[in-house]
């Protein structure tokens, strides 16, 4: 996953970390495991965390065989060892264990099969909805990511990403592109959060 369709090399400034950043951009299972960990910490924590994992398995990617038939104990240990990969390390390694087990089984554990071939947004958001541990929301975010960032871009993609879809929008990770956009992504999600608690607050009066 490292070309776009129009072969050019991709480059992410999501995890604001070089290595990091080079991981998933070439790895379609770093993507989707950062996307999965994206939640309840900073959008740079989760992003690295693929390639922390990887780092602690030994190796330079990461693989959906070898982490679906990994002991859960020692796995979860992985996570939760010192800096831990998330905040919620035991629960978010169980669904990190628990995608790759969806892959191996349903994709012969080939993440970028998901979204291979598809033939239009409307099926590759049923699929990434499909994927353990991605609702509707993160299904669309991951959805614009690829549309925007690794150029997969079936028929309808930005429709089927609903808003994080849009362009020049600066609602989710699928928008940054460096520490400016980080920032305005950010400003977004902390607007969007302190419009929710004061509807809430209405609603309740």
């Amino acid at each position: 996953m490292t070309k776009s369709d129009k072969d050019q090399h991709i480059t992410l400034r999501i995890a604001q970390e070089p290595k990091a950043d080079e991981l998933l951009a070439r790895s379609p299972l770093a993507a989707l495991v950062g996307m999965l960990l994206d939640q309840q910490v900073p959008m740079e924590w989760a992003f690295s965390g693929p390639y922390s994992l990887a780092q602690r398995m030994g190796g330079d990617d990461l693989d959906s065989h070898e982490i679906a038939a990994y002991d859960p104990e020692a796995f979860a240990e992985l996570f939760t060892t010192k800096p831990a990969l998330h905040r919620y390390p035991g629960s978010m390694a169980k669904r990190v264990q628990q995608l790759c087990q969806y892959l191996v089984a349903e994709y012969d554990g080939d993440a970028s099969a998901v979204w291979a071939g598809v033939p239009d947004g409307a099926e590759l958001r049923k699929r990434l909805n499909a994927l353990p541990g991605f609702g509707t929301q993160k299904a669309q975010i991951f959805l614009a990511l690829l549309g925007k960032q690794f150029g997969v871009r079936p028929k309808g993609w930005r429709e089927a990403a609903g808003p994080y879809g849009e362009a020049g929008s600066h609602r989710s990770v699928a928008d940054i592109t460096g520490p400016e956009s980080l920032a305005e992504v950010r400003a977004f999600k902390q607007h969007a959060k302190q419009a929710a608690k004061a509807a809430k607050r209405a609603a309740e009066q």
